[in-house]
């Protein structure tokens, strides 16, 4: 049996700036979970906050992660993340499906999010 990735463990250096970032500029369902805030995109999570237990032997610190959604269709215009001054940096490569487009942006506590789109032409 094949598993699933479910969430994944980010480090938040301010919990209000990266509730509004989540729930704004990546549309992600903000939720008061057992260990603290999580964000919910779908069947996947990011959190659980910041005193988890158990965490891993060096735990992530602040922008210390990469991580990386597919979204259905183009990837919309930067609107959305300009209140968050965002700076996006879109890159079209090959990904896991094939021909991709990508748009990279950090959230507040510098952890790099990728937008990926297999949609032809992507933006």
């Amino acid at each position: 049996m094949g598993v699933k990735f479910d969430h994944c463990v980010i480090h938040v250096s301010d919990w209000e700036r990266s509730r509004a970032f989540y729930r704004e500029g990546t549309g992600a369902e903000v939720a008061l979970g057992g260990a603290g805030w999580v964000y919910r995109f779908r069947d996947t999570q990011l959190g659980p906050g910041p005193n988890p237990v158990p965490v891993a032997r060096i735990p992530v610190q602040p922008g210390h992660s990469d991580l990386c959604f597919e979204r259905p269709g183009p990837i919309p215009e930067a609107v959305e993340y300009k209140k968050h001054r965002v700076e996006l940096e879109p890159v079209q490569r090959l990904g896991a499906k094939g021909e991709r487009m990508s748009v990279y942006f950090r959230d507040p506590g510098g952890t790099l999010l990728e937008f990926i789109s297999y949609t032809p032409s992507g933006m």
